[in-house]
């Protein structure tokens, strides 16, 4: 599903360049759950913004679901792959303010060029299986943040990507919040889905069946915790 050889990363900094990712190696198969943890100033952000094609490596190959990627491609082409391979879950939620729940998961549907009728008809479904079919007229500031968060994951899977990045998706939440989410991401994942969660956190980071640690730009580690993990 994702392979990374030997991905290399630079920013300028003046008239220096720091070398933030120093030739890393992932492969990453259909089906998996991976935590990919580091402290401040690992790379762990700049990966993650290089596989969900938001940033590109100076360097090295990037393969999603058989498709090469890198800096050749349009901007248009890099939305229509994220659009159409990708779905990001982040601390922060990113929902719109203005748009009710319903909306807010249908929005990617409308890059799809979906009809509206149609569009709220699957994300209606999608709030459903979410638990949230209830709060499909809620504005944002009317859910709590666990329900923030199960909106924002119906909007990540609306389009049915090959693959979920989550950028410290409990990072905003209480303890008993970040058990009930990373129980439904392990749900989405034992039914096949593939997903990826950045996190700071060893509780959450234990939950999955995969973790890759990264220090100063290298992977440090990678261990496989299980095939079969239940909260």
């Amino acid at each position: 599903m994702i392979s990374l050889k030997n991905i290399q990363k630079y920013y300028d900094i003046g008239h220096n360049k720091l070398h933030v990712l120093k030739g890393i190696n992932l492969n990453i198969e259909e089906g998996e759950m991976v935590a990919i943890m580091g402290s401040s100033g690992s790379g762990k952000s700049t990966l993650l913004n290089i596989l969900g094609i938001l940033d590109y490596a100076d360097s090295g190959e990037y393969i999603l679901n058989n498709v090469t990627i890198g800096k050749g491609l349009s901007e248009n082409k890099s939305a229509d792959y994220r659009n159409k391979f990708l779905g990001f879950v982040f601390q922060s939620f990113n929902l719109i303010g203005f748009k009710n729940a319903l909306e807010n998961v249908a929005l990617p549907l409308y890059y799809q060029k979906i009809k509206r009728t149609k569009r709220n008809e699957i994300a209606r479904e999608f709030l459903e299986s979410v638990g949230l079919g209830d709060r499909a007229d809620h504005m944002p500031n009317e859910l709590s943040g666990g329900q923030k968060q199960r909106v924002a994951i119906a909007r990540a899977l609306v389009t049915h990507p090959k693959v979920i990045l989550a950028d410290e998706p409990t990072g905003a939440l209480d303890s008993q919040t970040t058990y009930d989410v990373m129980k439904f991401l392990q749900q989405i994942n034992n039914e096949g889905k593939t997903i990826l969660i950045v996190t700071h956190e060893s509780e959450v980071a234990q939950q999955c069946k995969r973790i890759v640690h990264l220090k100063d730009g290298i992977i440090e580690s990678d261990e496989i915790i299980s095939q079969d993990v239940l909260i």
